[in-house]
């Protein structure tokens, strides 16, 4: 039996002279228990009508009420039923009404007798769906109801609401009708109960209730912006505590991200909020979103940076920026854009990518630290209409902010702090094989050259061939110990990332000639190979270090490879991206198993042939580092024992080919073969 009129609007439209007013909850309270303590004062025995929303708050005040009960027998509650409020106790009626009637969000209390009348008729004034809530368990959540009404002391005014509360408790309670006939009779006049209009006008109340109630009403206005202003001081405190939280939980500045986004999207209640790092690329992709249903995501798509006239507005000036749809874009923006056919303007560009994702307004705050731009929060609202941001929430957004360059900063620390340890051990292990090699590879070539030094000096009379053979010995053991250490320092360099790679186009057929030259020196160089295509494409490296590999390579297949045996070398194109080099020998090969260790730091095969061929057995684990740092990859293969061995390795393919030699005209041979013979 519902019913949509409000009570309210009944008694304005019988008095449209009633202004309403506007009135918090404590306010309304405060009243209400003026009104009963009155009655419960008084020896008047007046009608009393009750209207609550909800069962639950006429529970809060039951005991007033049982005590009202015992002075008048006229007392009528209104409310919404939660438990058993019809079956209640029989000392006055208590009448549930149904929950889609208007009275539930309705407030009111009506006294009328003979001493003393009063009325209190209220509507709760809801707010707008964007309104902001407040937070759970802020001290303002009950004392910032606002209700709009009446409330006097004129007694037309209380029999014309307690004319219509009673026509709404008959339509509820019809077992009550003969009781509510009888207080009509007993309070109301004919003109009331006939439904007639007087005439006269509403007298004011008491100018002292009046300006009391204004009192209290400024009062309670000033109460509630403290309390206001105590919710958002708890919730920035909250949000920077569960950043801090999570900053002092992990290191990994994904987690910190994903849960200040959704901790600062809830607070600021934005439509969208985006984190991301910052980037020399043109785009970022975003990884960490909150935003309200029906808002387009963003989390997997490109974000532009580059060609970003705000980003890049921020990115200069180092502040937060504030843009609503149809702004002038600041003078600083540039986008530089590089494409010769982008000739869109700034506010065009920004025009584009608002439409594209639905966003009326944005703000931009940097994650700083030391000048040093790390990342972007931004908040969009994509509402129709453009909306912007208070001071206090930009305020909340930079603490925000501050904390996660923090985080940020500390990940780095903790990132570098990780590769200096891992340096560290690489440079202990290191050490330790230096000592290993200084008491075995050097003790013996230093012996050597004592020996034969001290037998020259101490034997006068040997002769000149027996001197010569002394002098060659200790010669031939120095160049290994100089060979020794310079490979060493060279590892060391190569580890530590020290080396400053000049990296450039260069011609493959350059880099192995160079190396040949360093080996025609060599007597025990076999016959060699080279078959590399002359239209080969330009490669992307360190031509002296490219030279160095090549040169150690040759230098080991040369070591173990018999007189009569044969190396070559050979390149060609993989994978349209990279250059393979190979460098074959028909030499001893290795086993198998061994394939993977020889690239080793500090590994030699058994120490017979050790001592037979010489070695540092530095060479190849110099070669990796070379190759790796310069974006290939080096291996070897072996078919076993004796069957020879294989070392590739590969290098990028310059992507500029400008300097590449033309190619050779047809009908000759697009392979150059050369055939080198030792001296």
């Amino acid at each position: 039996m519902g019913n949509p009129a409000s009570v309210l609007d009944e008694l304005l439209e019988v008095l449209p002279t009633l202004r309403p007013q506007m009135y918090f909850k404590t306010s309304l309270t405060a009243l209400s228990h003026a009104m009963e303590d009155q009655v419960l004062a008084g020896n008047d025995c007046p009608l009393m009508i009750a209207s609550f929303q909800q069962e639950r708050f006429y529970r809060q005040e039951a005991h007033r009420y049982l005590r009202l009960a015992e002075i008048t027998p006229q007392l009528y509650v209104l409310a919404a039923a939660d438990t058993k409020f019809a079956d209640g106790a029989a000392s006055h009626e208590t009448i549930p009404f149904d929950t889609k009637d208007a009275l539930v969000d309705e407030w009111h209390l009506v006294v009328l007798g003979e001493q003393y009348t009063a009325c209190l008729i209220c509507r709760e004034h809801r707010h707008g769906s964007h309104s902001p809530k407040p937070s759970a368990g802020a001290p303002a959540l009950d004392q910032s109801r606002r209700f709009e009404g009446i409330w006097t002391l004129d007694r037309h005014v209380c029999e014309q609401a307690a004319h219509i509360l009673l026509q709404r408790i008959a339509q509820y309670r019809p077992d009550l009708e003969r009781k509510v006939t009888q207080a009509q009779t007993d309070f109301l006049p004919d003109d009331v109960r006939q439904g007639l209009s007087r005439g006269t006008e509403i007298a004011e109340s008491y100018p002292f209730a009046q300006r009391l109630v204004t009192y209290v009403q400024a009062s309670q206005y000033k109460l509630l912006k403290a309390y206001k202003a105590m919710a958002a001081q708890e919730n920035r405190e909250r949000l920077i505590n569960s950043i801090t939280a999570a900053i002092r939980q992990s290191l990994n500045p994904t987690e910190v991200f994903a849960i200040a986004t959704h901790e600062l999207g809830q607070e600021i209640a934005t439509c969208r909020c985006i984190i991301y790092r910052s980037s020399h690329a043109t785009s970022v992709e975003i990884q960490h979103e909150f935003r309200k249903p029906g808002v387009p995501s963003l989390k997997g798509k490109s974000w532009p940076l580059l060609d970003n006239p705000l980003f890049q507005t921020v990115n200069r000036q180092q502040e937060s920026l504030t843009y609503l749809c149809g702004q002038d874009i600041p003078a600083s923006a540039s986008p530089n854009i590089e494409s010769p056919g982008d000739t869109l303007d700034n506010a065009s560009i920004i025009q584009a990518l608002f439409d594209e994702w639905d966003i009326s307004s944005c703000l931009l705050v940097p994650l700083i630290y030391q000048e040093r731009l790390l990342g972007m929060i931004e908040l969009h609202q994509c509402a129709p209409t453009s909306q912007s941001w208070s001071p206090h929430d930009i305020r909340l957004v930079e603490s925000v902010a501050a904390q996660l360059s923090v985080a940020v900063i500390q990940a780095e620390a903790y990132a570098n702090l990780e590769t200096l340890n891992q340096q560290l051990e690489a440079l202990e292990q290191t050490r330790s094989n230096l000592i290993a090699i200084t008491g075995h590879e050097l003790r013996t070539p230093l012996s050597t050259i004592r020996i034969c030094l001290e037998s020259i000096f101490t034997e006068p009379d040997m002769p000149a061939d027996m001197r010569q053979v002394m002098l060659q010995t200790a010669m031939e053991d120095s160049d290994r110990m100089q060979k020794l250490v310079q490979d060493f320092l060279t590892l060391s360099r190569l580890e530590s990332g020290r080396i400053e790679w000049n990296l450039e186009s260069l011609s493959l057929n350059e880099c192995v000639a160079l190396a040949l030259s360093s080996r025609r020196s060599n007597n025990n160089c076999s016959n060699l190979t080279v078959s590399i295509p002359d239209e080969l494409p330009l490669i992307r490296g360190d031509g002296e270090w490219i030279v160095e590999v090549l040169t150690k390579l040759l230098d080991n297949a040369c070591k173990f490879t018999e007189p009569t045996g044969t190396i070559s070398i050979q390149a060609s194109v993989k994978d349209n991206s990279q250059i393979e080099v190979s460098v074959s020998d028909s030499g001893r090969g290795i086993e198998p198993e061994r394939l993977e260790t020889v690239f080793e730091r500090f590994y030699q095969e058994e120490g017979a042939l050790r001592r037979s061929v010489g070695g540092t057995g530095l060479g190849l684990a110099i070669c990796r580092q070379i190759v790796e740092a310069q974006g290939g990859k080096i291996w070897a293969m072996s078919a076993g024992k004796k069957q020879g061995t294989q070392i590739y390795f590969t290098l990028p393919i310059a992507l500029q080919q400008s300097h590449q030699r033309p190619q050779k005209r047809p009908g000759k041979k697009s392979v150059r073969t050369k055939k080198i013979l030792s001296n």
